[in-house]
C-alpha cells in the first residue's frame, strides 16, 4: 500500500477522520477510568500496567494470534519497543497527572501535541502542512490557551506529568506514522502493549494496588479495552491520511472529556473552558467543510489527474 504523500494538500479520506473520532471516544473512556481508580488511592504505575497488559491479552483475542504469526512478524523489533515505551510514557504521565488535574486541564496540555507534531513530522517525515491546515490547528491551540490561560493558576506537578505525556505522545504518533509503512497493524498493536507489559512486570509487586470493589474490577478490566480499540482505530487512521491532514481531528475530544468530567466528576466547565471549547470546535467544524469541498473538487478532475491523486491518498 502506497503511503499518502504530502507534498500535495488533498482531502482527508473521511474513513480516516471517522477512526480518529472513534479513538477519542475510547480514549474519553479510558482516561475517565484511570482517573477515577487513581483518585480512589490506587497506584497509577500498576493502573497503567494493567491497562497494557489487558491491551496485549485483547490484542491476541481479536486477532486470533493463535491462528497466524502476521502480529508477532516485526522487521525492526527495537523501534516496536520504543514506540511501546514512548505511548507507556505517555500513559503513566497523564495517569499520574490526572489525580490532581481535571479531565479538562490534562487534555487541553495534551492537545498541545498536534503543534509538536506537524513540526516534527515536517523534518522527520517530510509531512508538510499547508496554510490553511496550519491555520485549522492554531486556531484549535488558541482554543487550548483559553482553557488553559497560562499565568493564572498554579504551574505543578500535575502539569509537568500532562506535558510529559504530551510529548512522549507526539513521539509515539511519528513513530506510527514512519511504521506503518513496513510494519502490520496488528504487529503495531500488539507490541505497544506487550513492551511495557513485560518490561514493567518486575515492579508489579512493589506498586499493585488491589481493587476495593466490584466497580474498580470492572474498570481495571476495561482498559486495556479502551486503550486497545483507540489505538487500532488511530492505527488504520495513519495508513489513510497523513499526520498533518489529520492534526485538527482530535482537538473534538476535548468535547466528550469535558462531558464525561462533569457527569462522573461534577467538574462544571467555567466560562473560560467552554469559550476554548467553542473555538475548538468551530475550527474542527471548518476543516470538515473545506475537506467536503475538496473531495468534491478532487471528484471532477480529468481521469489521469484522478488516478495520481487516489495514488497518493
Amino acid at each position: 500500500m502506497k503511503l499518502p504523500s504530502a507534498k500535495h494538500e488533498a482531502a482527508t479520506p473521511a474513513a480516516a477522520i471517522l477512526f480518529v473520532l472513534l479513538a477519542g471516544v475510547l480514549f474519553t473512556g479510558l482516561d475517565t477510568s484511570a482517573k477515577y481508580l487513581v483518585v480512589s488511592g490506587m497506584s497509577a504505575p500498576f493502573v497503567a500496567w494493567v491497562r497494557f497488559t489487558g491491551h496485549a491479552v485483547l490484542a491476541i483475542l481479536l486477532l486470533r494470534g493463535w491462528a497466524g504469526l502476521d502480529m508477532f512478524r516485526v522487521k525492526n523489533l527495537p523501534m516496536q519497543v520504543v514506540r511501546g515505551l514512548c505511548l507507556f510514557a505517555s500513559t503513566i504521565c497523564n495517569f499520574a497527572a490526572l489525580r490532581t488535574l481535571q479531565l479538562a486541564e490534562t487534555s487541553a496540555i495534551y492537545f498541545a501535541a498536534p503543534m509538536v507534531t506537524i513540526a516534527l513530522a515536517g523534518p522527520l517525515l517530510g509531512e508538510w502542512a499547508g496554510w490553511r491546515r496550519w491555520l485549522a490547528v492554531l486556531a484549535g491551540f488558541a482554543g487550548v490557551l483559553v482553557i488553559t490561560r497560562p499565568g493564572y493558576g498554579s504551574f505543578g506537578i500535575g502539569h509537568v506529568l500532562a506535558l510529559g505525556a504530551m510529548l512522549s505522545n507526539c513521539f509515539y504518533v511519528i513513530l506510527t506514522r514512519r511504521m506503518s509503512a513496513t510494519e502490520s497493524p496488528a504487529s503495531l498493536i500488539f507490541y505497544s502493549a506487550l513492551a511495557p507489559a513485560v518490561l514493567m512486570a518486575p515492579v508489579v509487586p512493589f506498586t499493585a494496588s488491589p481493587p476495593p470493589s466490584a466497580l474498580h474490577l470492572i474498570l481495571l478490566l476495561l482498559l486495556g479495552l479502551f486503550g486497545g480499540l483507540g489505538h487500532w482505530f488511530l492505527i488504520k487512521a495513519y495508513r489513510l491520511a497523513t499526520t498533518t491532514a489529520l492534526a485538527p481531528y482530535p482537538y473534538l475530544q476535548m468535547v466528550w472529556m469535558i462531558g464525561s468530567g462533569y457527569l462522573v466528576f461534577a467538574q462544571l466547565p467555567d466560562r473560560w473552558t467552554l469559550s476554548g471549547t467553542a473555538i475548538i470546535v468551530v475550527s474542527g467544524l471548518y476543516v470538515v467543510h473545506r475537506e467536503h469541498r475538496l473531495r468534491l473538487k478532487n471528484r471532477a478532475l480529468p481521469n489521469e489527474e484522478a488516478a495520481d491523486l487516489a495514488d497518493r491518498l
